[in-house]
């Protein structure tokens, strides 16, 4: 699945209509939510049923019936996946909450499937032909959306960020781009020191995006309290201060892409540490360098580029990566300001390079020990990892920057 982002350029009253049918996509999933929960035990309530009641409320109401009646569907679609996550997260006995579904307040995105727009011929201009009067936009970006097939675009959806609406156009491709195959294997320890350190000894360095951009980001928010509520001024002072933080997440995302892409390229094989990076953040010390790290998103883009260049990437457990001696196996007690690895055996590596290395060595030993099945696990972990979220090649339309959003974690 290819995603192509493109910023959309239209007037007030389009940008007005745009925000109508996101709080209509809103509505129908708050709705479906309810109809689910307030649904007796003995009625069975699934995709289907969720579909039908968003034909009865576009009966109901006059502004459901002006949006589109497959966008109508992608809303309840959004809802029936609140539900099935928070029906597998019982089933398999999740600890901790469970997910049950909320009803959403800052919904920020429409959703079309194949009607409801039409393509100019030049493919710079989009039109939305339902009865919400979005009419014309055009649309702005560097990607070549003229080499694909109209038929091939399953969904298009329109977002609304802190610095305008951009159109995301969901093209059903198969992503290929077999890379000459090369011997080299790597190990990748993340840190908060570096971004990573590899088996051979390199410390990728740490941007700290959000570290460098939290005094302004910081003065941005007071300026926010001290404008009257409901003002226009306080309107634009949100909106600031949303930019700074849409500014460091794109930072992070195009990192994260930037380094993977190269380490993935360069390497037959990747092995990196199987982080519960949800759990970790429970951490109040180090929560914000963490996320500040992007340790997940940086998986994810190893994970969707090893698929996209026939490469292998293994995830192997986390424990006892840094304790263990990489060259004779003895567990060596150390603490986390520690950050060097000296065993009795005379070696002496730093702290991560030595993870690095047992990560490694744990990737070579998981591979061998599939036995016959080595070719199939390779196999299976050349096509991607099938509950990875990274599914999505995401794009940019400002100059330097990259628009990574919630559509790498869209599954269609």
């Amino acid at each position: 699945m290819l995603v192509l982002e493109y910023k959309v350029k239209g007037k007030r009253q389009q940008y007005q209509a745009i925000d109508e049918a996101i709080k209509t996509t809103q509505f129908i999933r708050n709705k479906a939510i309810r109809y689910w929960m307030d649904a007796p035990l003995e009625v069975k309530v699934n995709q289907i049923a969720l579909n039908n009641y968003s034909t009865a409320l576009r009966k109901e109401f006059m502004f459901v019936e002006q949006l589109n009646s497959m966008a109508c569907q992608s809303a309840t679609e959004r809802a029936w996946s609140a539900i099935n996550r928070f029906y597998s997260n019982c089933k398999s006995q999740k600890s901790g909450k469970k997910g049950f579904p909320r009803f959403q307040k800052d919904c920020r995105s429409a959703e079309y499937k194949t009607s409801g727009w039409k393509l100019h011929p030049t493919k710079r201009r989009i039109t939305f032909t339902d009865k919400k009067g979005i009419g014309e936009l055009k649309l702005l970006g560097k990607w070549d959306l003229q080499t694909y097939n109209v038929k091939d675009i399953k969904r298009i959806r329109l977002i609304r960020r802190a610095d305008g609406y951009y159109a995301q156009f969901c093209i059903g491709v198969d992503l290929k781009d077999i890379q000459p195959q090369t011997d080299a294997e790597i190990g990748l320890d993340v840190g908060i020191e570096s971004f990573y350190s590899d088996s051979n000894g390199y410390h990728q360095p740490n941007p700290k995006f959000l570290r460098k951009a939290e005094s302004k980001i910081k003065h941005s928010q007071r300026r926010i309290y001290k404008k009257v509520k409901g003002s226009s001024g306080r309107k634009k002072a949100r909106k600031l201060f949303a930019k700074k933080h849409l500014k460091v997440s794109r930072q992070r995302i195009e990192h994260a892409k930037r380094i993977a892409r190269c380490v993935v390229k360069s390497n037959g094989l990747v092995a990196y540490e199987d982080l519960r990076v949800s759990n970790m953040v429970k951490n109040h010390c180090l929560a914000k360098s963490i996320s500040d790290a992007s340790w997940y998103l940086f998986r994810q883009w190893i994970e969707y580029f090893a698929a996209k260049f026939d490469k292998l990437a293994v995830p192997v457990p986390p424990q006892y990566t840094s304790q263990k001696c990489s060259s004779c196996g003895v567990i060596v007690k150390k603490s986390l300001s520690t950050r060097s690895h000296i065993c009795s055996c005379g070696c002496e590596l730093h702290r991560d390079t030595n993870a690095a290395i047992n990560i490694l060595n744990l990737a070579r030993a998981k591979s061998l020990g599939c036995g016959s099945a080595a070719p199939k696990a390779f196999q299976e972990a050349r096509e991607g990892h099938s509950l990875s979220n990274a599914n999505g090649l995401v794009t940019s339309t400002l100059l330097g920057e990259s628009l990574v959003e919630q559509v790498t974690r869209m599954k269609l």
